[in-house]
């Protein structure tokens, strides 16, 4: 019994290395967001040129998408190291002094923080094209926006009142 119960225990461990392909999907996300940076970046020189749209916006939309990219790379690091193995990169001088540091509830709060400014910045966006949203889409972007800062506050909280290192 003592032997079906270590196999076992051996077959859960491995399987951690069944979320290598989300991984490695997220990775390709990367891949198709520097595509669509780059079609956001040539409308941007086209309104430059011509003199259309919102300069403001163009930037927000570039700002907005390299933010979507830090978050990615935060989950694909963070949850990698926390769920599947441990990068091993020596004492590379770009290893990010945040890599190995991020548990479980740092994540959490890396990713609402990223959430809340994406929403931000897609609010922001929106109140720039205020003729082209009816006052009840932006009382609802409005409205998620502070969903989002208002979840991020309650974790904040949670974490100080847990006793975690995490507390904002």
């Amino acid at each position: 019994m003592q032997s079906f119960e270590r196999f076992m225990e051996n077959f859960l461990f491995a399987s951690r290395w069944l979320l290598l392909p989300f991984y490695l999907g997220l990775v390709a996300a990367i891949v198709v967001l520097i595509w669509y940076f780059g079609i956001e970046f040539l409308h941007l020189i086209h309104m430059l040129k011509n003199g259309d749209g919102s300069l403001i916006v163009g930037i927000l939309s570039l700002v907005d998408l390299v933010l979507l990219g830090n978050l990615l790379i935060i989950i694909i690091f963070a949850g990698y190291e926390n769920f599947v193995s441990k990068i091993e990169t020596g004492d590379h001088e770009d290893r990010p002094d945040w890599m190995g540091h991020v548990d479980f509830a740092d994540l959490k709060m890396k990713l609402i923080g990223s959430i809340i400014a994406i929403s931000g910045i897609e609010l922001l966006r929106a109140f720039f094209h205020v003729g082209g949203f009816t006052n009840t889409e932006m009382a609802w972007k409005v409205g998620v926006h502070v969903t989002f800062v208002f979840t991020g506050l309650i974790f904040a909280i949670m974490d100080k009142l847990g006793g975690g290192k995490h507390a904002a």
